[in-house]
């Protein structure tokens, strides 16, 4: 019988890992109808204007919608990628356009084949293969694991340790066991940047034990004062055993022109795009010429940095010091304390029921932890992407349903 319970716990806890937090935030406030006009700030989906050369692109390119396009991705826009990283990042040489850089149809899919494509590549590992994924988590990381056929291990990445996961606590054991360890900088939802120091030494772990490093670097040209340190810069001269995954969606405000890019390990890459060949989505290369003027041009992503820069000004003004709120290092995210309210899923529906402001409960960003704790439970993730004037309502009326 307790094996039964244990097994039918197992499959229920596998069900919830798999379903999409906006799902089940959809099912928390079904049938409540909002106390004022809504406003989403619960999607990361930027809003900020489109820049200006996309429509020219398409247009020049618009015949090459006639053509599939090549899963590896146009040499243009692979070299693009290479010149923009040695701009970007002081990497010990020049990234190799031809073999250490592939496109992606944005990065969610490319995090999810990655694990698949990991879990086949590594050396065998000294027990049940293992994915470590930071507590709370994009979600794509998890999915990536359960289709891995891999035991997703949660990492908790608390205030405690600033919001990153404590290296210290990982024993030998379940190192020697990991495929891949999955890392966020800026972090998705708390706005932790990783230090050089602390990649360096996952960098170490990563060649030491035969694992690769998938850092998510998706949110890394939003941030307050200095620009994150990226782990292609910790991997050393030959980028073994990382990878880094990259989107136009944030940095340029084209959350659906689902263009991406993975680059670094050139021997991973090179088992990677085997697998991508015949299971991965390609982009259209219209889609790609978009891209190679978008990383050919960083005044449009100043000009998005100022935007989210005043949107926190007005968080620092209009939230102050409640709810354990501090400017986050990166991304465009609020991480908000509510635990003296009830919690994310309470909070979460009070926010919706008497201020029409739609968030996320952190609760449904994270999983439980073997102690039964949820790093998450305790807060709201609030998403930054509206203008400037709807921000400021919505954070007024936050404050106005919760008080000091």
């Amino acid at each position: 019988m307790m094996t039964a319970q244990r097994e039918t716990a197992s499959q229920t806890a596998t069900a919830v890992e798999s379903r999409s937090p906006f799902v089940r935030l959809t099912e928390l406030i079904a049938g409540i109808m909002p106390g004022k006009p809504a406003i989403n700030l619960s999607v990361g989906e930027p809003q900020h204007p489109v820049p200006a050369f996309v429509g020219p692109e398409i247009a020049a390119h618009l015949n090459e919608f006639g053509r599939y396009p090549a899963n590896k991705g146009i040499e243009p826009f692979r070299r693009a990628v290479a010149d923009w990283l040695g701009r970007r990042y002081k990497l010990a040489r020049p990234i190799d356009a031809e073999h250490e850089v592939l496109v992606l149809n944005g990065t969610r899919e490319g995090l999810f084949l990655g694990a698949i494509a990991a879990k086949r590549w590594v050396a065998p590992r000294a027990g049940k293969p293992a994915v470590l994924i930071p507590n709370p988590f994009y979600a794509a990381y998890s999915a990536g694991a359960l289709a891995a056929d891999c035991e997703p291990v949660y990492l908790p990445a608390t205030r405690a340790s600033s919001f990153l996961p404590n290296l210290d606590t990982l024993d030998d054991a379940l190192l020697a066991r990991t495929v891949t360890f999955y890392i966020a900088s800026p972090s998705n939802p708390q706005g932790a940047v990783a230090s050089r120091a602390y990649l360096d030494r996952l960098a170490g772990l990563a060649r030491r034990f035969g694992f690769l490093v998938f850092a998510d670097e998706c949110y890394c040209e939003i941030y307050s004062e200095h620009a994150p340190a990226g782990m292609l810069e910790a991997a050393g001269p030959d980028f073994a055993n990382a990878v880094v995954f990259h989107s136009l969606s944030k940095r340029s405000n084209l959350p659906g022109l689902r263009v991406g890019f993975a680059a670094g390990d050139r021997r991973f890459l090179a088992a990677y795009l085997e697998l991508r060949n015949v299971a991965a989505p390609q982009v259209p290369t219209p889609a790609q010429h978009v891209g190679v003027a978008a990383y050919g041009d960083e005044a449009h992503v100043r000009e998005n940095r100022k935007l989210y820069a005043a949107k926190f000004d007005l968080a620092d003004q209009i939230i102050g010091d409640r709810y354990g709120y501090t400017r986050p290092a990166g991304g465009f995210f609020l991480w908000l304390d509510v635990a003296q309210y009830g919690g994310s899923e309470i909070v979460t529906k009070r926010l919706w029921q008497e201020a029409g402001v739609r968030v996320v409960p952190g609760r449904y960003l994270a999983r439980e932890q073997a102690d039964g704790s949820n790093p998450g439970a305790d807060y709201i993730r609030v998403a930054m992407v509206q203008d400037k004037a709807t921000t400021a309502e919505a954070l007024h009326r936050l404050v106005a349903v919760l008080g000091a």
